[in-house]
């Protein structure tokens, strides 16, 4: 689905559309529109490969001359390697004069636990100071700021609100606009960067699961929401932050992107990052997503659940030491294939599943937790379940303030937009 060819993906388009309409589940609306019914592919479109994209943070002779002879501080986790190489240690053998690593939630090496208060410490390869971003504060210190030049911020991010990745860019732009440090952001793809869903964040439900008026999937790339935070004066006080960001080549938000590493450790594969905006809001219910099991983010389940097609038992494990329902039988759903064949090309949340296992589920006082309108950012949501509406009608409910996003949001774009217009072929 990537391309430098506007033509290409058009054409790259409406051939994934055939294909989704006719490979996915009953459950979804399939109807074709007229204009992809008979497509004609010339075969110079269909041989053309595809441009691999082109991260910022391999893109070194950008960035380098503004780090020489500086004293700088790294953002950054386990996703931020140049090839299988990882950032700080590039920057070091370039005799960059890297003084500090800050690292966000689930820690530098990835590994914590979703929640899990992580410890600053040093770095055993590099013996560098790493500055917890998850532990006794979640924004830099003016004293962890001092003797710093300039920072690099470069974490793959997956294109949630509620992936707080973006919470912690948020305090660290807030950070070097007070302590007058520029910021330097290398680009990354947002894998769910393709569309854009929810219902909008209200004010009184803001929190580190949720810091910004903006839906469920934004469609943002960091760099652009980055640019987003500046522009929209989000920021404490309206300050704003010395931004530079460097821009990948050959991507654009229909760019289907693999990621390499895993961003965290529930997300292992392409099938639980492309479920993960639908299934996290199960995060404030009873219902177990598959954390302390193979298929995090895959599968759906709870021992009350009248399901006998799919059951499992979460258990304690690296990145899960305290998975919800632990030891206990859980039935439910796997998604996995489904998540992998079909999420991509919904280009939208799947709200099926929430409304399906509220209206089965036996026990409907409490279902829905405190944690659950932080995560939805509204409590429209949870009445609307509650209520009986059907996913139509909640998506009908969300489109007007989608709308006035989409038109802020197209002011921070750096790449082409996947709102492309069709060609009638």
């Amino acid at each position: 689905l990537s391309s430098s060819s506007a033509a290409s993906d058009v054409y790259k388009r409406q051939l994934f559309f055939i294909f989704f309409y006719s490979s996915c589940d009953a459950q979804q609306d399939k109807k074709m529109p007229e204009n992809m019914q008979a497509v004609t592919i010339p075969k110079a479109i269909v041989e053309k490969p595809d441009l691999p994209i082109i991260t910022g943070a391999t893109q070194i002779a950008r960035y380098l001359p503004l780090l020489q002879n500086k004293k700088v501080g790294i953002v950054a986790n386990h996703t931020a390697v140049i090839n299988k190489t990882h950032l700080v240690d590039s920057l070091l053998t370039l005799k960059i004069n890297v003084v500090k690593v800050f690292s966000p939630e689930h820690g530098f090496r990835g590994k914590a636990d979703a929640g899990e208060k992580v410890n600053s410490a040093t770095d055993e390869k590099t013996k560098l100071p790493i500055v917890s971003l998850y532990g006794g504060n979640k924004k830099p210190t003016n004293q962890q700021m001092q003797g710093l030049d300039v920072i690099v911020f470069d974490i793959q991010d997956v294109g949630a609100r509620f992936y707080t990745y973006i919470s912690t860019m948020h305090y660290v732009m807030e950070a070097c606009a007070e302590n007058n440090i520029p910021l330097i952001i290398l680009d990354r793809p947002n894998p769910n960067g393709h569309f854009v869903d929810g219902p909008i964040l209200e004010e009184k439900y803001k929190s580190f699961i949720g810091m910004h008026p903006v839906p469920i999937v934004h469609g943002m790339t960091v760099g652009e929401f980055a640019q987003m935070i500046n522009g929209e004066k989000w920021l404490q006080n309206g300050v704003q932050c010395d931004l530079t960001i460097i821009k990948m080549k050959q991507y654009d938000h229909l760019s289907a992107y693999e990621l390499p590493i895993k961003p965290s450790p529930n997300l292992p594969n392409m099938s639980s990052v492309y479920l993960y905006p639908s299934l996290c809001l199960f995060e404030g219910t009873p219902i177990s997503v598959g954390r302390g099991t193979a298929l995090p983010f895959q599968v759906l389940g709870h021992p009350k659940i009248n399901s006998e097609k799919y059951s499992f038992t979460p258990k304690s494990m690296e990145g899960a030491k305290k998975p919800k329902l632990e030891g206990e039988l859980c039935k439910g759903y796997n998604l996995s294939e489904y998540g992998i064949t079909c999420m991509r090309g919904l280009k939208k949340l799947n709200l099926f599943w929430l409304l399906d296992i509220y209206q089965n589920f036996p026990e409907k006082e409490g279902f829905f937790t405190s944690s659950f309108n932080l995560l939805a950012g509204t409590n429209q949501l949870q009445e609307q379940i509650k209520a009986g509406k059907t996913e139509k009608e909640i998506y009908a409910s969300w489109q007007e303030d989608l709308k006035q996003f989409k038109n802020i949001r197209k002011k921070y774009l750096l790449y082409r937009d996947f709102e492309l217009s069709l060609i009638h072929i």
